[in-house]
């Protein structure tokens, strides 16, 4: 029975698992909108419709969740199984301005709008308050306007406003608040004041203004009143005449008051915790012109002004000179007179640094001038008290110009060729200014105007030019120019191609004399010339100053220490000196030291040899006895061969030869005689060593044969 039923269930199951159908559903798109529309007025109803449009396979319910955005932030969601949904605003506000969009996810999945935007159009009016309502002048009155409902960043406009005058107004930036404050200054004459405000805040399609606040009445207190200023007689006068100023003021509190009353911007007098002042002065042409009356209290300022008119009495009086240039020791004459031939009292004076000087209480004055009258002259004249002063006029008195002198500035009269030589001209006498003139032979090079001197740089010297400069000095004295002596300029060669010889040169014998020569290819004489040796310092040998261009030092007695490095050095007034090439000297031995030396030297070896054969001699004779004897005529050949054979050495050769020729003469007697005289024979070899023995002759042959072998033998 159970299996039964278990076999139904599974056969039920199974008919019902092949009916069943899954649930499916897509995304057409999502739609925002507004109503009424996407712009809408300030304070008007609003609705942000969203619509999901979706497919389903059948027909079955699907929660929806729908989320509003403005801006990027959240505004309002709600889940709803019906495919609209609405944001209602029932009043919009200008923060309700801005981007919407709304996202829908059923399931999971997540579809977004499109944005639209929306403008909710017109500001709320902002809110205008003073925290006082009565202030005095010179005080501040601070003001807040706020715009409630609207969102920063805002702009807010301050406007001060008063009677029959444009608004003056003042903007302010709020980045982070709805609301700005603003200070004013209350100025002299702001008796009733308003003051307004607007905000502003920008939109896609510009700037949006609010209305108008309202408007803020504040009233003002005047802490003096305007100042009074009265002239007495009256502001219309007459030079001479005395005129006297008042200015005065009403205040509640005098502490603190202050007057000040000036012409221009000069003060000419002032007062301190009083309500008037005065000042009166004699009134001339100068004092025209405009006054004014200041009164200060703290901040406040007040000014009254007044233009005042003086006519003139008489005009300024005109100096007049009889010259004003002359020399000294002639008459001047000085006028003073005034149009109308007004009288007056006249006074003629001079001016100086420390002062006026008066020469005379007269209209006319002549003197006999000299050079310290130079300068200004002035004259005044005086009616009723009022004194008027002339231009002035320049007198000029001159003294002539004494007869200048001409030198150089280094002091010396001569230059370098190829420096600039600069002169100057100086006059020791003569009133400034002097005009000085340049000459170069004819021609004229320069003209300086200066007060006693003058100098001129000429950078053109040629080798040529050695004189002729000189200069003219003139000055407004009527004697006219007087000319200077003639200057001769020498113009100093420097020294160039310095050389050193000898004779004789390289080779010098000990003991004999040597010239040198220095030379120079250019430069002015006198020449200074020095020779110098170098050793581990320069010595100095000889110097000589010499008007040429070449100087010969004889040195005497010539020793083996003088060998070395020459070189001269010459220099002239030029102060350079040109250095030559240096040259090498080498002391030798002279011809006779060497032959005496070569002859002491042969004569110590012959003497060496004759001692050596007499020795070898004498021996010989010991050992052989009467057999020596008996072959002596044997023995004196064979002897001869010894010498002729042997070989020649370090200088012996020479007198080895000579006594060869002489031993062979000797040979020959013995022959002839035929005689084996042992006697004879030692005879024979004792004229051979002395003949062997003569000095003179090998050296005056070696003497001969050096000094025609040198290169610099004579």
């Amino acid at each position: 029975m159970y299996l039964a039923l278990l076999v139904i269930f599974l056969q039920c199951s199974e008919l019902y698992a092949q009916g069943k159908v899954y649930q499916v559903f897509t995304f057409n798109g999502v739609k925002i909108k507004v109503e009424p529309s996407d712009k809408v007025k300030n304070g008007a109803p609003m609705s942000i419709i969203c619509h999901a449009d979706i497919s389903k396979n059948t027909d079955f319910q699907l929660k929806h969740n729908f989320t509003f955005f403005k801006d990027g932030k959240l505004v309002f969601m709600t889940i709803s199984d019906k495919e609209d949904a609405r944001y209602e605003i029932p009043v919009a506000k200008s923060a309700d301005t801005g981007d919407y969009e709304c996202r829908v996810k059923a399931g999971d999945k997540l579809v977004i709008s499109k944005p639209i935007y929306v403008w909710v159009a017109g500001m709320t009016k902002p809110i205008l308050t003073a925290d006082k309502k009565e202030v005095s002048e010179g005080e501040i009155v601070k003001l807040r306007c706020e715009l409630p409902e609207e969102v920063p960043p805002l702009e807010f406009y301050f406007r001060k406003i008063k009677t029959n005058s444009e608004p003056i107004a003042k903007r302010v930036a709020e980045q982070n608040q709805n609301f700005s404050e603003m200070e004013y200054y209350v100025e002299a004459g702001d008796n009733i004041l308003q003051f307004d405000c607007f905000g502003k805040r920008q939109v896609k399609s510009g700037w949006e203004s609010s209305q108008h606040s309202n408007k803020t009445l504040v009233t003002v207190k005047e802490p003096f009143r305007n100042p009074t200023l009265i002239t007495t007689p009256s502001n219309n006068l007459t030079e001479g005449d005395i005129i006297e100023f008042q200015c005065s003021t009403v205040a509640a509190e005098m502490r603190g008051i202050e007057i000040i009353f000036q012409k221009n911007r000069t003060i000419l007098n002032s007062v301190r915790d009083k309500k008037s002042l005065k000042y009166s002065t004699l009134a001339t042409q100068e004092d025209s012109g405009e006054y004014l009356c200041k009164v200060e209290q703290g901040a406040v300022s007040k000014t009254t002004k007044l233009n005042v008119f003086v006519s003139e009495l008489f005009p300024k009086p005109t100096l007049s000179a009889s010259m004003t240039q002359l020399d000294e020791n002639k008459d001047l004459i000085l006028n003073c007179s005034i149009n109308g031939s007004r009288r007056a009292n006249f006074s003629i004076l001079r001016k100086s640094s420390s002062g006026d000087i008066l020469l005379k209480k007269s209209r006319i004055l002549a003197i006999k001038v000299n050079v310290n009258d130079t300068g200004s002259y002035t004259c005044k004249a005086e009616v009723k008290g009022i004194v008027k002063e002339s231009k002035p006029v320049r007198i000029s008195v001159y003294a002539p110009v004494s007869k200048p002198t001409l030198s150089v500035v280094s002091g010396s009269p001569e230059v370098v060729l190829g420096n600039p030589l600069q002169l100057i001209c100086h006059s020791v006498m003569g009133t400034p200014p002097i005009t000085f003139t340049f000459y170069k032979g004819d021609e004229i090079k320069k003209n300086v105007t200066n007060d006693t001197y003058a100098t001129f740089l000429d950078e053109d010297i040629g080798l040529n030019d050695n004189g002729g400069y000189k200069c003219d000095a003139r000055n407004n004295h009527s004697s006219g120019v007087k000319t200077s002596n003639i200057l001769n300029v020498t113009v100093i060669v420097p020294i160039r191609g310095a050389s050193l010889g000898s004779v004789p040169y390289g080779e010098v014998e000990v003991g004999s004399d040597t010239a040198f020569l220095c030379s120079v290819k250019e430069g002015s004489w006198p020449i200074h010339f020095k020779f110098f040796k170098k050793t581990d310092h320069e010595e100095l040998l000889h110097e000589a100053r010499e008007y040429s261009d070449r100087t010969i030092w004889h040195k005497k007695t010539m020793k083996r220490r003088d060998t070395g490095t020459y070189y001269c050095m010459a220099s002239n007034r030029a102060s350079v000196d040109v250095r030559s090439h240096p040259i090498t000297i080498s002391v030798i031995l002279a011809a006779w030291q060497k032959g005496v030396i070569a002859a002491f030297v042969l004569t110590a070896m012959a003497g060496a040899g004759a001692v050596a054969l007499w020795w070898f001699l004498c021996k010989k004779k010991k050992a052989k006895g009467p057999s020596m004897e008996m072959s002596g005529s044997a023995l004196a050949p064979s002897l001869a061969s010894e010498k002729l054979t042997r070989p020649p050495s370090d200088g012996n050769y020479y007198s080895g030869s000579g006594y060869i020729e002489d031993n062979e003469n000797h040979m020959k007697s013995t022959d002839e005689s035929k005689g084996p005289d042992l006697e004879s024979a030692e005879v024979d070899y004792t004229e051979v060593e002395v003949s062997t023995l003569d000095p003179h002759r090998d050296s005056m042959e070696n003497r001969h044969s050096r000094i025609y072998g040198h290169p610099d033998a004579t």
